[in-house]
């Protein structure tokens, strides 16, 4: 069975090459996003399985969005993927209720796998710090 993921990043390359790689993954593309408020009408509209979120994007950053997000849906797994990143903003994602990080420097594998991984049943999930391959700033 395919899953749904809401994609939601300001840069539509970021986007649209995200897109790809999911649905080549067996994912369905339910919707795309460019900033955190955006997701939010998206997310209600569409119920996706899972919501990709950058961390830095323009009206409403991807924890803003997560809090809100997992007040509405505490259901729906959220994965921030960023190019920015340390330990306050792994804490501050913890607490939002974010279910993995994942540097943009990392492989794509490695996001898809933590894709797969959030959409387990809610008693196999924990949160996923960035690996420790990735690269901390």
């Amino acid at each position: 069975m395919s899953h749904t993921i809401l994609i939601v990043d300001d840069s539509l390359f970021i986007r649209e090459a995200l897109c790809k790689f999911f649905e080549q993954d067996d994912f369905d593309v339910c919707g795309e996003a460019e900033n955190g408020k955006e997701a939010i009408d998206k997310a209600q509209e569409l119920h996706p399985d899972l919501i990709l979120l950058d961390l830095s994007m323009p009206v409403m950053n991807g924890l803003e969005a997560t809090r809100i997000l997992k007040r509405m849906m505490p259901e729906v797994p959220v994965i921030i993927y960023s190019a920015f990143a340390d330990s306050s903003t792994e804490k501050a994602a913890r607490s939002a209720g974010v279910n993995a990080l994942v540097s943009k420097s990392e492989n794509i594998s490695v996001l898809l796998g933590k894709a797969h991984s959030a959409l387990e049943p809610q008693e196999l999930r924990r949160f996923q710090p960035f690996s420790i391959n990735a690269h901390r700033w």
